[in-house]
């Protein structure tokens, strides 16, 4: 994947001139297989470069030859019987391998009737070749020694063997390697740039500082002004390098993340996320997180990329040392500070400039014309502006697509009106665009621009609507400008800092000496001020102030200092309290009243909320939010979360448009009033947390318009209202740790609910299994009934994720066919007490995961789903029979079961080996590596390790040399452990392994690791950890034949390593 021509107009991938380069000797398959290929890969809209020039052909490769090799992603190299006797054939090869090893290009052999043995040592025809060359070119051993390198080392990729391939037939082995080329070039990379212009310099300089070749860590440093383009650079160099590596990240935006409460934090988590695939890690702790990636990146090579940094502390926290990261792995950083990168000791470091003239005015053309110069009679206009944007690609792109379709009346207006702004004032020079908005759309810019960058992209929308601003038409032009964005993950709102910088100059410059009469204010220096001094008029439209990050609350005199503000539309004051209850001073045109920490026990009925849209006061002292009923129509968010000190939620009855109500973590609320019935717009009630809450009111019911209901953590809330099955638009039910007993009959009726969290509190299972038992005796249930589940639950037809983990289920509580919910792809049964799984698991062909961990009374499992992919059957201590696991693990993937009433020494494993199964599900793994391919992971009951595999010794490693390979033959590897826990180790949830592959001929060390959930701590006897790597996974090893080699098994917490054995199976394709 050369870097190279990224100036095409396509960006988010790195953009090649080819994507395959067809190198073959002519003479062996010019005419039928070859041509036969190529054919095939252009039908499949697969650009391929193939040489017909053959006849032209002298003792070098051309230099257009090079440059294609060069341009191209993937380079196929089609090893012939004839290929090693043709001298350009070699040159050929010798340069894809340099690519390969500089750049990342990506190599496919194919060997068409030839053994890939051959090619490797040079043997068969290609000694006889080789014996021609030696004759030949006696004088020149450094040359012979490149190409045999390069067949070597091409030899060793994972490619394709005609006649281990579709039983030889020509026909389908081009079919399949069509495919592979499909997979391979429709990877996803970062997004660069709409229009790429003059990055192939800027890249190719960076990728020469990188020293690609080196197995040092190198950290290079991309530094320059804001919007000059140092993020699009390093995005090019990431997508251009990013596949060579064990594990890569892009930490976009460091500076603004790192600001945010525990924002350093999730960037670590970030970061460990990316490479290592660790979802399910959580980093609360910068230096806990400095730890975690220590420890689990040192022997990884890795590509890390930290965006935007203005702090040594976020450079110390995410790339500190470079003994944190394995050899070979590349740090970029970007930063407007120069000093940072002096304080990182970087290697190289590359100062971003301007763009020449003549880039600038094809990027502005681009962007104003669609077409790379400008058209017919815009020359000199397009000029005038370049001259003004002196090269600032950001400006460009922003002017060009302003000016784009204007007509030429429009472009002088507006170059008359550049050659006003003086040069060095940039950020003015963006202002034009901003001009151009209508007045509603200019409101919204500067209200994103000084209060809302980071924020939901839905709840400001409701802020923007409660203003009047119409704000679907309103940002969806911003978006068209390129003055916003939307983060895609999270939609949050997104904005440039140059744009951002330039709406608050631009509020700046309405009253520049005077702050007071300023329409926004965000600076914390400057409301503090206003707010002492009482110097706020009428002019103020918005202010924010967060005193979180002062010692002690700001306190402000008296609420008189806001009775100027009669137009204040938004209101921020998180931590701030006032000396007097004057609140009538506050205005009463507020439509944003966010009040984070308010230590009002109740809101004042003379504080006017008549035109709110968002009222925010999570984490207030507040008891009641108010004494009588509020009338208030325009509110659309009521969000209190965390005001621990509430007990009742207010009535609602006054509330009619109100879609999002939060009570999260309102650990004092007791009580629901019935008035949430008459919510006829609720989309999403969030009571999580609300310990104390014992029901529902049987009005909410009445909320057809509901999406979202979550109850999680309500540990005292024993039961649903009777009718709910009326939220006829009810998508998802979030009741994890609530105290539910019985769902209400009318459940059936959720004809649209896709999620069900149902996961029982742990502690409170023996308590319920005692009362359970009794109330069975006295009071004996008909067949069938459950006391969770109603005889409906099997009416839930849209279900796609359940999970009824801990809830004491017995056979008569899951009694139901659970085939009815033909759409789950979820199934948690987790901690249960029937003796057989429910009936219908089998058939659920969609069900990718089913866990049933601690089911205690299980005792078969007779039948699994046809396409399972993960299997978690932990401490199931009754189980006596299992069904034919591995002959389904045509599917599975992740396989725990432990703690179960037999061994399963005897279980015959030896048809992994011929297992086709491919890994494809991505779970989090301990450790700290990416896994290695893999057909098969599992933790089973086995307590040696099997009779047939090839090496197994007791201890935690293994010593061999690799065996001669078979002609025809792949070959993978199965690792088997067994193991204990230590006595003394009291549990933890970090029981993971880690896998050393050493080649000691070759001085070369890899490594794997297990799955985060795959070891037990609470295992009573011996166990065994197993893995299955594929061929692929074998290749990337790098053992050969005769190659000393050691895996060595490296036990962390208190896992006791002792057995262990490695069989290699030899795998023939089909």
């Amino acid at each position: 994947m050369a870097p190279t021509h990224l100036s095409e107009a396509s960006s988010s991938t790195p953009k090649s001139k080819y994507e395959v380069f067809l190198s073959f000797r002519g003479e062996d398959t010019r005419k039928n297989f070859t041509d036969h290929l190529y054919a095939a890969l252009i039908r499949a809209g697969v650009n391929t470069f193939r040489d017909d020039n053959e006849l032209s052909r002298g003792k070098d490769i051309s230099s257009e030859l090079l440059k294609a090799i060069q341009e191209s992603k993937i380079s196929i190299v089609v090893f012939s019987k004839g290929y090693a006797y043709s001298r350009w054939c070699l040159n050929e090869l010798v340069k894809i391998i340099e690519c390969r090893n500089a750049i990342g290009q990506i190599v496919i052999p194919i060997f068409y009737d030839v053994e890939p043995s051959d090619v490797r040592k040079q043997t068969g025809s290609y000694a006889k070749a080789f014996a021609k060359h030696e004759e030949r070119f006696e004088a020149d051993t450094q040359m012979i020694k490149r190409w045999r390198t390069a067949l070597s080392d091409a030899a060793d990729l994972s490619g394709w063997d005609l006649q281990n391939v579709a039983n030889g037939h020509e026909s389908k082995f081009i079919q399949k390697i069509v495919e592979d080329v499909l997979r391979k070039i429709n990877r996803v990379y970062l997004h660069v740039a709409t229009h790429p212009v003059a990055l192939e310099f800027r890249v190719e300089k960076v990728m020469e500082l990188l020293s690609m070749g080196s197995d040092h860590v190198h950290i290079v440093g991309i530094y320059g002004m804001g919007g000059i383009g140092k993020t699009t650079i390093a995005k090019a160099v990431y997508n251009s390098i990013c596949d060579g590596f064990d594990g890569s990240s892009f930490l976009s935006d460091v500076k603004d993340i790192s600001k945010k409460t525990n924002g350093l934090a999730s960037i670590q988590q970030q970061l460990l996320s990316d490479i290592l695939n660790l979802k399910s890690i959580r980093i609360h702790n910068v230096d806990r997180g400095i730890n975690f990636i220590r420890e689990r990146l040192c022997h990884r090579r890795v590509l890390i990329v930290v965006d935007d940094v203005d702090d040594s502390t976020q450079l110390n926290s995410l790339v500190g040392d470079r003994n944190w990261f394995g050899v070979g792995s590349r740090i970029i950083v970007t930063t407007r500070d120069e000093r940072l990168l002096t304080e990182l000791e970087v290697d190289r470091r590359h100062k971003v400039k301007e763009l020449h003239y003549e880039e600038s005015l094809q990027l502005f053309s681009w962007h104003a014309f669609r077409r790379p110069n400008p058209k017919d009679g815009y020359l000199q206009l397009s000029k005038s502006v370049v001259d003004h944007v002196q090269g600032l690609p950001l400006a460009l792109e922003v002017l060009g697509s302003h000016l784009f379709k204007r007509s030429q009346h429009e472009w002088e207006s507006v170059v008359e009106k550049l050659r006003h702004i003086p040069h060095n004032e940039i950020q003015k020079k963006l202002r034009i665009s901003f001009d151009t908005l209508d007045d509603q759309v200019k409101a919204i810019f500067l209200d994103i621009a000084c209060f809302f960058i980071g924020m939901d992209k839905e709840y400001v929308m409701k802020i923007l609507d409660g203003c009047g601003f119409f704000p679907v038409i309103g940002v969806s032009v911003l978006l068209e400008r390129s003055l916003i964005t939307i983060y895609q993950s999270d939609q949050t709102l997104k904005m440039h800092d140059l744009l951002r910088d330039m709406g608050r100059e631009i509020v700046r410059e309405e009253s520049p000496n005077h702050i007071g009469k300023r329409s926004r204010l965000w600076f914390h220096e400057d409301v503090v001020n206003v707010l002492k001094t009482h110097k706020g008029t009428e002019a103020v439209e918005g202010l924010s102030l967060d005193a979180s990050a002062c010692r002690e609350d700001v306190i402000v005199s008296s609420t008189e200092a806001l009775a100027k503000m009669i137009n204040l539309r938004l209101l921020k004051i998180n931590f701030v309290r006032f000396t007097n209850m004057s609140y009538e001073k506050f205005s009463k045109e507020l439509r944003w009243l966010c009040w984070h920490r308010c230590p009002l026990k109740v809101l004042p009925l003379n504080l006017d909320l008549d035109n709110l849209a968002v009222l925010d006061m999570r984490f207030s002292n507040i008891k009641k939010v108010w004494k009588e009923t509020k009338f208030l129509h325009k509110l659309k968010i009521l969000d209190l979360s965390y005001s621990i000190y509430l007990v009742k939620t207010p009535n609602l009855a006054g509330l009619s448009n109100l879609e999002r109500l939060e009570f999260e973590g309102c650990t004092s609320l007791i009580k629901v009033h019935q008035s949430i019935g008459l919510l006829e717009r609720l989309v999403i009630l969030n009571l999580a947390e609300c310990n104390n809450l014992r029901e529902l009111p049987d009005s909410i019911c009445n909320v057809k318009s509901l999406e979202t209901l979550n109850l999680s953590g309500c540990s005292k809330l024993n039961r649903l209202p009777e009718h709910l099955g009326k939220l006829e638009g009810l998508r998802k039910l979030l009741a994890n740790g609530s105290a539910i007993k019985q769902l209400p009959i009318s459940l059936g009726l959720l004809k649209n609910l896709e999620e069900l969290l149902l996961v029982g509190c742990k502690e409170q299972l023996t308590t319920k299994s005692l009362s359970s038992s009794f109330s069975r005796w006295v009071s004996p249930r008909s067949a069938g009934f459950s006391t969770l589940l109603p005889a409906t639950f099997s009416r839930l037809s849209s279900l796609t994720n359940l999970n009824l983990g801990h809830r004491n289920l017995s056979d008569d509580d899951i009694s139901i066919d659970f085939g009815c919910f033909q759409f789950l792809k979820s199934l948690g049964l987790d901690g249960n007490k029937f003796c057989r799984p429910p009936v219908g698991i089998s058939s659920l062909s969609r069900l990718l995961e089913l866990g049933l961990n601690d089911c205690t009374n299980l005792q078969s499992i007779p039948e699994l789903p046809p396409n399972l992919q993960v299997f978690l059957a932990k401490r199931c201590t009754s189980i006596s029979r299992y069904p034919n696991l591995f002959n389904i693990g045509a599917k599975i993937v992740h396989l725990a079961i432990t703690n179960c009433l037999e061994t399963v020494d005897t279980w015959d494993l030896r048809h992994l080996a011929h297992s086709t199964t491919l890994l494809r599900w991505s779970r989090s793994q301990k450790g700290g590596f990416m896994p290695k391919p893999k057909h098969l992971e599992a933790c089973i009951p086995a307590r040696e390790v099997p009779g047939w595999f090839n090496y197994k010794e007791m201890g935690s490693s293994v010593l061999f040399r690799v065996p001669t390979l078979s002609t025809g033959e792949t070959r993978a590897m199965i690792v088997c452990v067994v193991y204990s826990i230590k006595d003394e180790h009291n549990g933890s949830i970090d029981e993971y392994l880690t896998i050393h592959f050493k080649n000691k001929t070759k001085v070369y060390e890899t490594f794997d690791g297990s799955f985060d959930d795959i070891c037990d701590s609470k295992i009573g006897q011996d166990h065994t950890w197993l893995c299955y790597i594929t061929a692929r996974g074998f290749v990337s090893l790098k053992w050969d034949e005769g190659d000393e080699v050691e895996v060595l098994v490296e036990a962390h917490c208190g896992i006791l390593v002792k057995q262990c054995g490695v069989h290699l199976p030899n795998i023939r394709h089909e």
